[in-house]
């Protein structure tokens, strides 16, 4: 009776003992998974700010694009009004 009740006590030790390994075991991996996702986070906050930097950069581009081509296309225009003119002169006159 009395090896039965030690072999109890001590069987009891080793469950609270991986009770509580367990227990800690839980929390670290609850921690570390905390730590990935606000690390995950700030990568998606900071790969957000670069790709709104890079568009902002891209329309400001494209302004330019956009401003020289109607330049273009008023020389365009106004060498082709020029050659008709002159044009127009050669065969009237």
């Amino acid at each position: 009776m009395l090896l039965e009740e030690g072999r109890d006590g001590r069987i009891d030790l080793a469950i609270r003992r991986l009770d509580r390994a367990v227990t800690l075991l839980g929390q670290r991996i609850e921690r570390r998974i905390a730590e990935a996702q606000a690390q995950s986070g700030s990568l998606v906050d900071t790969d957000r700010a670069r790709l709104a930097a890079e568009l902002d950069a891209a329309r400001s581009r494209e302004r330019e694009l956009e401003a020289a081509g109607a330049e273009a296309s008023d020389a365009l225009a106004s060498a082709i009004a020029e050659l008709k003119a002159i044009q127009a002169r050669r065969e009237g006159g």
